[in-house]
């Protein structure tokens, strides 16, 4: 007896579509991208002949998969594999949740990325800070944000440094810390190790803080471990950021800037940040400046980089002494 093919994840697209229906399909079709319909219609055209058995199947894998996701979204993963395995058995159960988890990439904490910060908060603020250094790795940057900046200032740069230096942990830690929230929130486990923290992710939480907030946190890292600050620091804000700034700001940073730093830095930007720079320049200036880089032809990508470094140097200084205003998550830096 022939060995039945093992078809891919794309082939069971094409024909679960199929037997759903033109209609049907049609609807599926407007929640995706142009790729992938351009991928998924390709398929299609390609299908030639299904059996009836092999159509049944797949959209009995697809019946079992929207409804573990429908446990998943009610209670969890530990509630979604408690129901399956009544209904199907340990074994299957498995196999779905599985596929799913894989698919979804669900990752722990993922309750508590739907939940309120301020509720999040209240059950987090007592513990050592080890434990919200490791809650608030797995949450959305904004949200572990707030929830940053509302610990007690003494504890918020512990926690940051914590993150930033965090590397994969354990499942076994990692479960017994979902536990703290187990009583009111649902829980998810894996059982793989997880990276979470990291310098990007402390900068991505310090970026959604208010200003005073990030102040505190660095001066408080540069006294602890001041390369971890400096180096978080060259992170917050990369030369291409200079696009968030308003225009007097950006003109203020062109007349304190080196002329040929700023060149450098434009050879290989992007055409939005070319446009915004000259955008605040003179005309002739920017003649001069266009010219200048014409001239200047190839250049090292480590002589840019090091005129960027030097061009975001002076932009955190003016923002320190309050001459530029760079806009972040708090509302200490609305402009009215």
């Amino acid at each position: 007896m022939a060995k039945k093919k093992q078809l891919t994840g794309r082939e069971k697209a094409a024909i679960l579509l199929i037997s759903l229906g033109p209609d049907v399909s049609a609807k599926v079709y407007k929640h995706l991208s142009e790729e992938e319909i351009e991928k998924l219609t390709l398929e299609i055209a390609g299908v030639r002949k299904v059996d009836n058995d092999t159509k049944e199947d797949i959209v009995d894998q697809f019946h079992q998969l929207a409804m573990a996701q429908e446990y998943i979204t009610q209670g969890g993963i530990g509630y979604a594999k408690d129901v399956l395995e009544k209904a199907l058995g340990e074994d299957e159960a498995m196999q779905i949740i599985s596929r799913l988890t894989s698919t979804l990439q669900v990752r722990p904490f993922d309750f508590a990325r739907k939940a309120d910060p301020a509720q999040i908060l209240n059950f987090i603020q007592n513990e050592h800070p080890q434990t919200i250094a490791l809650i608030l790795s797995y949450l959305d940057s904004e949200q572990a944000g707030q929830i940053l900046s509302a610990l007690p200032q003494e504890v918020q740069a512990n926690v940051a440094k914590r993150i930033a230096v965090m590397d994969s942990t354990s499942p076994e830690i990692v479960s017994e810390v979902e536990s703290i929230l187990e009583r009111k929130l649902s829980t998810t486990v894996t059982q793989d190790y997880t990276q979470a923290g990291g310098i990007e992710a402390v900068v991505e939480v310090l970026n959604s803080v208010d200003r005073s907030t990030e102040r505190t946190i660095l001066d408080a890292l540069e006294i602890q471990d001041p390369e971890l600050a400096e180096e978080i620091k060259k992170r917050m804000f990369v030369f291409e950021d200079i696009v968030t700034l308003d225009n007097r700001s950006i003109q203020r940073v062109i007349r304190d800037v080196e002329n040929e730093d700023l060149q450098l830095a434009l050879k290989v930007s992007s055409d939005e940040v070319k446009e915004v720079v000259f955008n605040n320049m003179s005309q002739r200036m920017v003649e001069t400046f266009k010219e200048e880089m014409e001239f200047m032809g190839p250049v090292r990508l480590r002589d840019v980089e090091e005129a960027q470094t030097r061009i975001v140097a002076v932009i955190r200084r003016l923002e320190e002494t309050g001459e530029i205003v760079i806009a972040r998550g708090g509302g200490d830096d609305i402009i009215v």
